[in-house]
């Protein structure tokens, strides 16, 4: 991130402490309504898929290509917030909710057909109210959760080549509960972090043009961690159900 132009609350503000306040409020819900929007479209992308045969079965076949759309767009699209328009910064998160749509199809049709759907609907319970109480933290908390965010980032780089390693040669499912429960930590933390990112990028004075691409870079931010979460807290719930 440091590499991307937008200043932060840290510089000069402009207008009394009540327009701040009041201008902090408006922005912080553009990016959550943003993010809630990007996980509706997810939903939406995946419950159209898992529907349908042949998309199911192309999104499968794909997977790994999915996978890797996913990465690159995860590394890309904030380059393209803040380096080009608003249209584009709109294209680049609904490209990345749409592919994360894509993506998780073929699990989302499993735990339809096995239940209903109702561990999906559990784990989006859990997920929400994960994710609401860390975001919460981030936004009041003064302490600077730089370190702790840090750290939590890296070792996700550790458990995404674990996750693969047990996807591809081991496939064991305690390995697999124990490292989505990591999963589910570390992302916690993150959100914590990112939501406290996001906070200090206000600025009073900023035009609507990058206003706006900050609030769908926020929204960026937060939605990955969200879905991130929902993932592992759903193949969690799975394994503890036996499915």
């Amino acid at each position: 991130m440091a590499d991307l132009k937008y200043r932060t609350a840290a510089q000069t503000q402009t207008g009394t402490r009540a327009e701040i306040d009041e201008g902090l409020r408006s922005y912080m819900l553009g990016v959550y309504n943003y993010m809630a929007l990007g996980v509706a479209f997810t939903a939406i992308v995946s419950l159209y898929v898992a529907s349908n045969q042949a998309l199911l079965q192309a999104a499968y076949s794909g997977r790994w290509i999915l996978f890797i759309a996913v990465l690159g767009l995860g590394f890309l699209s904030p380059r393209l917030m803040f380096g080009k328009s608003v249209a584009v910064a709109h294209a680049a998160y609904w490209a990345y909710a749409g592919v994360w749509g894509l993506a998780i199809a073929p699990w989302i049709a499993v735990y339809m057909g096995l239940d209903g759907g109702q561990l999906i609907v559990r784990a989006l319970g859990i997920t929400a109210i994960t994710f609401g109480s860390m975001s919460l933290l981030g936004y009041v908390t003064k302490k600077d959760l730089g370190g702790i965010g840090s750290f939590a980032a890296m070792a996700t780089i550790g458990l995404v080549i674990a996750i693969i390693v047990n996807a591809i040669f081991f496939q064991s499912t305690l390995f697999s509960f124990a490292t989505s429960a990591f999963v589910v930590l570390a992302f916690s933390a993150i959100t914590a972090w990112e939501t406290q990112i996001i906070k200090q990028m206000y600025v009073a004075g900023d035009t609507g043009t990058t206003a706006k691409q900050k609030s769908i870079f926020g929204a960026f931010m937060l939605y990955g961690s969200f879905v991130t979460m929902f993932i592992h807290i759903l193949n969690m719930l799975g394994i503890m159900s036996g499915d």
